[in-house]
């Protein structure tokens, strides 16, 4: 979906999964200052809307998802996985049920395989579930915004802020009042601070929710069987996961941040030593300067420095190894 913002005075497109909505709006620090301080929004109207309706839907929703939410109280946000069968990540979901309606938002182009797979699995459950990204645009609002969400729309509130799921049609008459927009730049390097890791980002095709931090924040311990849940079960209980996610200060020195996926070493050893993990996300914070999210094997002492690629990276721990 190409957002309707991109419109607004500076706005520069951003790339990749992100594409369709804007970088930033021709000055990132400023807007992160702005956004940290709880002022403006950011338009995520990329991302894709999800809804669940019918007497069911959160009875069913339970068997499915990593979180406990049978009796999820309406207004009360949440966050739940997809697991495959042996407990690798598929989907990240962002919940909220207002009463009637599990509204939930979902990484950019992920929505059709998510909405295929629960459609899947209805069976005999009275829920019906609805592709709305075409119809409802995302929008966040910082933590600290006094702003004031319409009347009628959905709001999804957590200590990040609070996620408004916009009719589409009404995104540019409620920008003009929501002002000033941060860019997606903003908004991901306060991520990156806040240690809070994205699918597609921080996950690839064997990522397991306890590398990451999900455990409890999205996947429940003490609930019934979902998919993916012995693995989850095994390695809570028995072991440990390969990897550990970490927070990195990077050498402000260097002029181009490492991408996603520069190879990591341990910076005592030889320039071609070995790979001991990857750079998953990397942002320049205002006050912070190049920081980045990496995960990297359990084993790699907690205070070794890092070295991605040519730019030294001191850690700090996120994920216990």
């Amino acid at each position: 979906m190409k957002s309707s913002l991109l419109s607004l005075p500076g706005a520069v497109p951003a790339e990749g999964v992100d594409e369709g909505v804007a970088a930033h709006y021709g000055d990132l620090f400023r807007e992160q200052r702005a956004f940290a301080d709880g002022v403006g929004f950011v338009d995520l109207s990329h991302r894709g809307v999800v809804t669940v309706t019918g007497d069911d839907r959160l009875a069913w929703l339970h068997l499915l998802l990593t979180q406990h939410v049978t009796d999820l109280p309406a207004g009360q946000a949440t966050e739940a996985l997809i697991l495959s069968a042996n407990g690798h990540i598929e989907h990240a979901l962002y919940l909220v049920d207002d009463g009637t309606t599990v509204w939930m938002h979902t990484e950019p182009g992920t929505q059709e395989a998510l909405v295929a797979y629960l459609e899947s699995m209805i069976f005999f459950y009275r829920v019906e579930v609805a592709d709305r990204t075409a119809d409802f645009a995302v929008v966040e609002l910082p933590a600290g915004s006094i702003a004031e969400a319409p009347e009628s729309v959905v709001v999804r509130e957590t200590p990040y802020g609070r996620d408004l799921f916009l009719p589409r049609a009404d995104l540019d008459s409620w920008a003009e009042k929501a002002g000033p927009a941060a860019g997606l730049l903003a908004h991901e390097a306060l991520r990156v601070e806040q240690h809070r890791p994205r699918l597609g980002f921080e996950t690839d095709h064997r990522t397991i929710p306890h590398e990451l931090g999900w455990i409890g924040t999205a996947v429940h311990l003490q609930k019934g069987c979902y998919r993916g849940q012995e693995t989850v079960a095994r390695v809570q209980n028995l072991g440990k996961p390969p990897r550990r996610l970490v927070f990195l200060h990077l050498d402000g020195s260097e002029v181009v941040l490492p991408p996603h996926g520069t190879e990591l070493r341990v910076a005592d050893e030889a320039p071609d030593g070995r790979t001991i993990g990857f750079i998953t996300t990397s942002v320049r914070h205002h006050e912070l300067g190049p920081i980045a999210l990496a995960l990297v094997k359990r084993n790699v002492p907690v205070d070794a420095p890092l070295m991605a690629d040519s730019t030294a990276a001191a850690q700090e721990v996120v994920v216990e190894p």
